[in-house]
């Protein structure tokens, strides 16, 4: 398991700045934010012109982007990701499912949607993942189980994140020995509570909250997962730079410690 560290997290700092500090903190690589509003790390509109700068701060800080975060199921926007993926060396591209919970034709709108990106996804030698999200189409195990049942394409996968999942009252410990063997990608992070929103910044790092994250790891150890684990706080465009660097040290700590306890590390 490589850990890494959403630059979202630095969306309020510039591209060097995150690998930086990522770097510092320990962290062994980087996913990229293509989130533009909350970052702005990479424009998927400008990519050719950016890729070789990025490319230059992965090999001089020695972190490996092993994924990039991209929203948007437009097919014009997730294939100029998939370009820019390919381009810098970006294995996976997560984004999230759209559509509202419970409502069937939205549901089979999202499968259709990311069955048609899989197969793009394929074409370029990319993997795409997606998570299950609050209020959105896919939001629980149940609702994941069917997507990854309707969409068996090899370039699919299931991005996991034990936040969300912990917010649909399941308990993500528990939930993980369903899905594991579609898991590609894992967005980690804690929160205080099961209401829809993560929490303040400071409130997503590892051990601050209710999520039993030494028992989540101690499962992706047990089924031997060895892709990614990223990093991913949200709302932090705003705090300076000492806040940032806070939050990713706080969660390496905790996240070093649980793999040590499992014999990961």
């Amino acid at each position: 398991m490589q850990i890494g560290v959403n630059t979202v997290l630095f969306g309020g700092h510039d591209l060097e700045t995150a690998f930086k500090w990522i770097k510092t903190c320990g962290y062994e690589a980087v996913e990229l934010s293509a989130i533009g509003s909350m970052s702005n790390h990479i424009n998927l509109s400008q990519w050719q012109e950016q890729a070789p700068g990025i490319r230059e701060l992965s090999e001089r800080y020695e972190l490996p982007i092993q994924a990039m975060e991209q929203p948007s199921q437009d097919p014009v926007v997730m294939e100029a990701a998939f370009q820019a993926a390919v381009a810098i060396g970006i294995p996976v591209v997560n984004c999230g499912p759209g559509g509202v919970m419970d409502d069937e034709e939205s549901f089979q709108k999202t499968v259709d949607s990311l069955g048609s990106l899989a197969d793009m996804a394929a074409r370029y030698g990319v993997t795409l993942c997606a998570k299950a999200h609050v209020k959105a189409a896919v939001w629980n195990t149940p609702t994941t189980l069917r997507l990854l049942e309707a969409i068996t394409n090899p370039s699919f996968g299931l991005d996991m994140d034990p936040s969300h999942i912990y917010r649909a009252n399941e308990n993500p410990v528990d939930a993980l020995s369903a899905v594991i063997s579609r898991i590609k990608h894992v967005h980690i992070r804690d929160c205080k509570g099961r209401q829809t929103s993560p929490g303040k910044p400071e409130m997503q790092a590892n051990g601050r909250g209710d999520i039993d994250l030494l028992g989540y790891i101690r499962v992706l150890r047990k089924y031997n997962y060895s892709g990614p684990i990223d990093l991913e706080v949200i709302g932090a465009k705003e705090y300076e730079l000492a806040a940032c660097v806070a939050i990713a040290a706080e969660a390496r700590g905790h996240i070093q410690a649980c793999l040590q306890a499992v014999g990961a590390r």
